[in-house]
Parts: structure tokens; sequence; C-alpha cells
């Protein structure tokens, strides 16, 4: 199992910034640590160009983001304060969705040991994601021949606002998610299917109602592709989440993802999401468990 990772997706924020952004060298380490994955299956990706990320965004917002021209506001929607290596760092994580979405179709399963940054829209970044990885790759395979149709399977605990709009109308990307009522965004968007639970929903509930739609979503539709946004946000000790979800929990949830993908034969991109909880180990632990029970269901 390939996975895409680079150590220019750890860049410097402001001291006790709410973004974990170290988590990303810490989950890679404790991967290889605990043999979940070989030094040899990790793969460095080179910035995303100007081509692939024109198939989803603006040339207004790409030259602004590239150039630091943009307004206070836009700052403050994006939660980021801009510099050269957070535009590197964005468009390095764009180019390992697209290459773990090619090694996917390859060899059934890649990661992102980064991504999911479902929360930019086509013409400005919010929420602390900057360039939609995951719609960008999706147009990539498209323009590559390679695919149609293509599934998004979002289970972080915020709606992917920006994936919804920027596939509302395109009847072959079906964007399933899975969110916090109570959550940001304020106000969610339309997409193809959404979920909105109440405050400290748990395993059971969450776990169920995952069973009661999200196979059936899968027979009608018959995606060429899944991308498995995997967010660890509906831990209930995350300070951003509200669900209530523990980490045995989380684990069962993307087991559940991964053996349907693996017994009907579905490629599948995973990207790492959002993970907000009070201790950062915590953070790291449930996404490496994402990696292993990818690794388990695949083989």
């Amino acid at each position: 199992m390939r996975a895409t990772y680079s150590d220019r997706y750890v860049i410097d924020l402001p001291e006790h910034h709410t973004f974990p952004i170290k988590k990303y060298k810490m989950i890679c380490e404790n991967l290889i640590r605990d043999g979940v994955l070989a030094a040899s299956d990790l793969i460095e990706p080179s910035p995303a160009t100007d081509d692939d990320l024109l198939l989803v965004h603006t040339r207004d917002f790409v030259d602004r983001m590239e150039n630091g021209t943009m307004s206070d506001r836009e700052i403050r929607r994006l939660g980021l304060p801009w510099s050269p290596k957070l535009v590197l760092r964005s468009r390095t994580s764009v180019q390992g969705t697209i290459l773990s979405a090619r090694n996917a179709l390859e060899e059934g399963i890649a990661v992102n040991l980064g991504g999911g940054t479902h929360h930019a829209y086509a013409d400005h970044g919010e929420g602390y994601c900057v360039f939609n990885d995951i719609a960008v790759a999706i147009r990539v395979l498209r323009q590559d021949g390679a695919i149609k149709r293509a599934l998004i399977v979002d289970l972080d605990v915020h709606q992917g606002n920006g994936t919804a709009v920027i596939f509302a109308g395109d009847k072959e990307t079906f964007t399933f998610s899975i969110h916090g009522a109570n959550n940001y965004p304020l106000r969610k968007e339309t997409g193809s299917f959404d979920l909105a639970l109440s405050d400290r929903t748990g395993d059971t509930e969450y776990l169920a109602a995952l069973d009661e739609y999200l196979p059936g979503i899968i027979t009608s539709f018959k995606p060429e592709i899944i991308f498995y946004q995997a967010g660890v946000d509906p831990f209930r000790d995350d300070r951003l989440g509200r669900l209530g979800l523990s980490l045995e929990g989380l684990a069962r949830r993307d087991e559940y993802v991964f053996s349907i993908c693996a017994k009907k034969r579905i490629p599948v991109v995973v990207t790492l999401g959002g993970g907000y909880a009070r201790n950062v180990d915590d953070t790291v632990q449930a996404h490496c468990n994402t990696i292993a029970m990818a690794r388990q269901a695949f083989g």
C-alpha cells in the first residue's frame, strides 16, 4: 500500500494555533515505527501545477494565493497566515492526492498522509483549506480518461461545503457526508447526500447510520473510485468536534468503509482530513488506526 507524504506538509504556525500541523510528521513516523508502512511505501509528491489547480480553481484565486495578495478578510476566513511555505504545502498536498488517486486505480488503495481540504471553494479557501485536493484529483483523473463516476465518502465531522458546491449539478460525482449538525460551517451547502447528526452522537448510532445509507448509495451509483475523507474529528474528545465517537468507534467506522470497498473491488483513495483532539497523541493514534484498517482490509 503506497502512501504520499512530504515534510512540506508541516510548516510553522503561530504558537497555540488550533490546527495541529505537527500531526502529519508524527503520523508518518508512527506508521513506519509500527510496521504499518515501510519507508519504501512512501512517495514524495512534487507541487501541483497551475494546469491541475485550474481544473477546479479560478485563475484569480490561484494567482492571488501564489502572490500573497489576499485581503485580510480572506486570510481570516482561511484561518492560516499566508506565507510562500503555505502555498508550497498546499500545492504539494494536492499533488499527494492526485498521485494517490492514480496509485489506487492501479493497486486498489492508496493513501495521502495529508489532504482532505474539503472546505476550499473554486474561488476561495476557508477552514484551514487552501486548494481542494479531492476535487482537483477527480478532475485530473477525468482529464486522463481514467474514470467517469467518483464517490466522495466524507466522514469528517465538518461538512465538505467547498466540495459540495464544486460538484453541484455534476451527475458523475456523488458527495456523501455524515457530519455534525451544530458545527462548522454554520451554513451547510447541499451535497448529493447529507446527514447531520446531533451533538454527542456515539458509536452505535453513528455506525448504524453509516450502515443504513452507504451500501445502498454505492450499489445504486456504481462508482469507479471512492475518495474517503477519513477525518477523525468525530472523536468525543475533539476540541472542534461535538460528536461522541470513541477511538474504537472511529476504527470500526474505517474498517466498515474499507471492507465494503475491498469486497466490491472499488479503488479507494484515503485523505486524512481533520483531527483536533485535546491530546494530539489521540489524533495521531486515530489517523494511524485508519491506515492500519486500510492495510488490513486490502492486505
